[in-house]
């Protein structure tokens, strides 16, 4: 979602620097851009050490109420987000959003952009034991699909989400707009904006080799 289907990074980047000021340690834009794309709790405990998990889950949240702050009236879709759900809903595609983000951020989002009929299924963090790198989030997202791991492509954006989509054993568009594509190069396919895929593109990855 963040970074894929809208430019949510800057409003992202703000709200973990303002969080981890208040605790004494700033944020560089390199420690984010590797991090983006993982569960909050987990970039918590890069950034503060082991936590209670209770106390984990508190500062997670209050650092995701400074990200709804930062992104309210200001979220919009990414060049063409749009067109490519479209396309694929055309094409007989099922569709799942899988993120990190909790469930108040995908509402959120989806709900400020217009796109929530496009998703036959939505896998929150919230709702999975181990965030990306894991491939946990995205093989919840294909049962709940009802599609095999290998008739599954992920868009992604982050290193991380890289990661978890090859080690679910599916295929992976990555786009650059978070990372460099020499950085996403685990990737099947890399793009530098979703105007440049179809469904046709996607129908061949899967039926290729």
């Amino acid at each position: 979602m963040d970074g894929v289907l809208v430019d949510t990074g800057s409003f992202h980047f703000r709200a973990w620097r303002r969080f981890l000021r208040e605790r004494g340690r700033d944020l560089r834009e390199r420690e984010f851009e590797e991090s983006f794309g993982m569960k909050s709790v987990d970039i918590l405990r890069q950034a503060l050490g082991e936590l209670p998990p209770d106390e984990l889950r508190r500062l997670a949240l209050r650092k995701e109420a400074y990200y709804r702050e930062e992104a309210a009236g200001h979220i919009q879709p990414l060049p063409g987000v749009r067109a490519i759900l479209e396309s694929l809903r055309q094409a007989g595609f099922r569709q799942a959003l899988a993120s990190s983000a909790p469930f108040m951020n995908i509402t959120l989002i989806l709900e400020s952009v217009g796109i929530s009929h496009y998703f036959d299924a939505r896998v929150s963090g919230d709702e999975v034991a181990a965030g990306k790198p894991n491939p946990e989030i995205f093989l919840e997202a294909a049962r709940r699909l009802g599609v095999l791991p290998a008739r599954c492509v992920v868009i992604e954006d982050a290193l991380a989400g890289v990661s978890a989509a090859k080690a679910a054993g599916m295929r992976c568009v990555a786009v650059t707009n978070t990372n460099p594509a020499e950085k996403l190069e685990k990737a099947d396919l890399v793009v530098d904006s979703l105007e440049e895929l179809s469904a046709q593109i996607l129908e061949k990855m899967l039926d290729g080799p």
